[in-house]
């Protein structure tokens, strides 16, 4: 008897560390896109996998829409919720349209942030920006003035999609501040949604419709792409420039043509590794996100939450001739 008892007790400690090992191993984080196939969000991808490998015993479930749409991402959405997950982390195609699905998500113990592109308050914990909006509305300004001769002359803007929160929050920065820039006339608004061929489209009909455009700024990694394409195709080297925010990687070309001088970009991959390490913080109960909290974000260190329930990663960084082939080589 007392041998039977040794062994059932043995069985059930076996079937507790058990349990607490599952536990501790079973943490799965979907990572949801705008879009997939987009180089931002690929590198991305890398800096979540790098830290579910740093933490241990995470899964990040790297997913999205074929397209940027909030139908599509809202789908992805049940279908982590179906598949229980601990957290999402989303960056959202629209600020509003995505807080039911997220919501439930939220009902069902799902911990919810979004990232780079948000989604209204009440959908998320917090919102993690890549860095301040208005210095990044400041930095596009800046970067279309340089190009200009004499810091003066006509640009456009090449967006994402009409519902895209960062950029429409960033286009309106640009606006506000459009009065410390004197020399610059905003002449037009176009929308490509983060598709190649519509950018393309789009950035070649601006320059047809509006011949004294000198500069277009993209603040997306797919339009400041296409839009320097269009200018590379149509022979405008140094009558039209090109810049906004893009990746080196895909940007290289574009500088060794003379398609643009210089643009700007945080670090994707900090910003995917970052929105991983806040997921897995709050799903393990060592923050609750909430305003004035401040998250161990590894490598990254602490990020502070403020009283708007967001928190910025970085300011964002210029790339031109100088570093392009040392940054093109990493992301």
């Amino acid at each position: 008897m007392k041998l039977a008892k040794t062994l059932a007790l043995g069985v059930a400690l076996a079937v507790a560390m058990m349990a607490g090992t599952a536990s501790a191993k079973d943490i799965k984080i979907g990572l949801v896109v705008k879009s997939l196939g987009n180089g931002f969000f690929d590198a991305a991808n890398k800096g979540a996998q790098e830290a579910a490998k740093e933490l241990g015993g995470v899964e990040v479930i790297y997913t999205g829409p074929t397209s940027t749409t909030a139908e599509g991402q809202i789908e992805v959405i049940n279908s982590l919720i179906a598949q229980g997950v601990d957290a999402i982390a989303v960056s959202a195609n629209d600020p509003d349209a995505l807080v039911p699905a997220l919501k439930k998500a939220t009902q069902r113990g799902i911990k919810v942030i979004s990232w780079d592109s948000g989604v209204a308050p009440e959908g998320r914990i917090l919102q993690l920006n890549p860095s301040s909006n208005e210095l990044i509305g400041k930095m596009c300004l800046t970067l279309a003035k340089d190009h200009l001769e004499g810091g003066k002359g006509d640009f456009a803007i090449l967006s994402a999609t009409t519902t895209s929160t960062n950029q429409n929050i960033w286009i309106d920065q640009m606006k506000k501040q459009l009065k410390d820039f004197p020399g610059l006339n905003l002449v037009t608004t176009v929308y490509g949604d983060d598709l190649s061929d519509k950018s393309y489209r789009e950035a070649e009909g601006l320059l047809k419709s509006n011949p004294n455009v000198k500069v277009i700024v993209a603040p997306t990694t797919v339009g400041v792409l296409a839009a320097s394409k269009v200018v590379e195709d149509k022979g405008l080297i140094g009558k039209v420039y090109v810049t906004g925010l893009g990746l080196p990687s895909e940007m290289a070309g574009a500088i060794k043509s003379g398609a643009t001088k210089e643009f700007a970009i945080w670090n994707p991959i900090d910003l995917g590794y970052s929105a991983t390490q806040i997921a897995y913080r709050l799903v393990k109960g060592e923050t609750d996100g909430k305003p004035g909290s401040e998250i161990n974000a590894g490598r990254m260190g602490k990020i502070k939450v403020g009283d708007n329930g967001e928190a910025a990663m970085a300011d964002p960084f210029v790339y031109n001739a100088s570093n392009i082939d040392q940054f093109s080589k990493v992301f």
